[in-house]
């Protein structure tokens, strides 16, 4: 059986003993637990000492998570030697009331539209080798105010560019409130561990968002709008007159050029095609690391494309390409804390209550990893791991009933029994018992 005890004794410097008892209390009923995970439903599965007095005490504590996350993470889940980058991406609960803090209307991708709930913006480590991401900075986006544009009194120019203006160095963006917690969260991490890379969807393939990640002095990989305006560095003779151009021919997804073809792989049926190229986009100051993926389907001849760019220009197309893809990872994140970390479930309202809630469940995601690892060759899941704690409960209790305490081997054997109950690879656990 996986004690509890002895993997979060690494948290002793940054939680009073009081406050790690709590978490002792709250762990084990989250790993017990077969429903929704609030207060109420937890205390109910705590063992002594664990009220609901005690949960709501905890649940009212500040807490520093950011350095929980990242304690826990060095100490159980880091390689040395392996290659770390950061994944960004926002996720969405839904929430019916008003009261919670933060609640408004926010866009979830996994509805497809707008619904009423509470958004929060995470950043989580990604092992390249292990290929695994665990949540890392968490912080909740407040919705905003739909603001509406005011006339200008000023006079309307005519289109182009007007006689007589010089180039000038391009402005600084101007963050939105989801960029500005997005530096808030990396200038923190910095801090914490050298990562110079970060991985952001589509969402954040834009000027604004590379601009607020190359302030922070990391590298940014996304993507582009499948339509972006890219140009070739010019290759032709300077001028006669004047300075030397800066684009050279605008880019044709229809046909790319040869010479920067680097890969064909099929996939069932359809063939993809690679190109590495490196261009200019008119909205971004600096030259980019461009990679475009062609999808072509084998019988009706349909094809379309990705474009994926990064600021750092030593990466090769398949690095690119694979980081991208690892992008992913986090949304395995908030599948888990969703499904079986209490996410989806919490129903706490203030402030503090809600960030211990939200920060409890990413805590989760990286505890079962930790507790996962030990008994990878067994191939455990997460269902396996809390059907275990589960039997565990019952079995305990049901002791406590008995006038003798029972045979050791028939305490093993009734453990195995319970197991079996709510878990996948329940042969697996078979030897785990103690």
């Amino acid at each position: 059986m996986i004690e509890i005890v002895p993997l979060l004794i690494c948290l002793d410097s940054i939680l009073s003993s009081t406050s790690l008892r709590q978490l002792r209390h709250v762990v084990f009923a989250m790993l017990c637990i077969p429903n929704r995970a609030t207060m109420l439903g937890l205390s109910r599965w705590t063992e002594r000492g664990g009220s609901y007095r005690t949960l709501q005490r905890f649940y009212q504590s500040p807490v520093n998570w950011a350095m929980l996350h990242w304690t826990l993470i060095r100490t159980h889940l880091l390689t040395s030697g392996s290659p770390y980058l950061l994944a960004g991406d926002e996720v969405v609960v839904s929430k019916a009331g008003k009261e919670t803090h933060g609640a408004g209307c926010f866009y979830s991708g996994l509805a497809q539209r707008v619904i009423p709930g509470v958004s929060f913006l995470t950043i989580s480590l990604i092992d390249v080798t292990e290929r695994r991401s665990y949540p890392l900075q968490i912080e909740q986006l407040l919705p905003q105010s739909p603001t509406k544009a005011t006339p200008s009194d000023e006079p309307k120019r005519k289109p182009g560019r007007p006689s007589g203006s010089k180039n000038h160095v391009k402005a600084d963006a101007r963050l939105t409130p989801e960029l500005t917690a997005l530096q808030r969260l990396l200038n923190t991490i910095r801090v914490l561990i050298k990562v110079k890379l970060i991985v952001l969807d589509g969402k954040f393939g834009t000027y604004p968002a590379t601009w607020a990640v190359r302030q922070c002095e990391m590298d940014i990989i996304s993507k582009m709008r499948h339509d972006a305006a890219l140009y070739l560095p010019y290759a032709g003779e300077k001028p006669a007159r004047g300075p030397t151009p800066r684009y050279g021919h605008k880019l044709n997804y229809a046909h790319l050029p040869t010479h920067c073809w680097v890969s064909t792989h099929t996939e069932g049926d359809y063939r993809l095609d690679t190109y590495h190229i490196q261009a200019y986009h008119k909205g971004y100051p600096e030259l980019l690391n461009i990679v475009v993926v062609v999808k072509t389907h084998f019988t009706n001849g349909k094809h379309g494309h990705v474009v994926l760019f990064s600021t750092a220009l030593d990466l090769t197309a398949w690095q690119i390409v694979d980081y991208y893809s690892l992008r992913f990872q986090i949304e395995f994140n908030f599948r888990d804390a969703k499904q079986h970390w209490g996410l989806e479930d919490f129903m706490n309202v203030s402030q503090q209550a809600v960030t211990n809630a939200v920060n409890l469940s990413f805590f989760m995601v990286n505890l079962s990893h930790v507790m996962l690892r030990s008994c990878a060759e067994d191939g455990l899941s997460v269902l396996d791991l809390k059907a275990q704690f589960r039997a565990q409960r019952y079995l305990s209790e049901t002791i406590k009933m008995l006038p003798d305490p029972p045979d050791e081997h028939l305490v093993s054997h009734i453990w195995r029994q319970l197991t079996r109950f709510g878990g996948i690879r329940t042969r697996q656990c078979d030897h785990l018992a103690a």
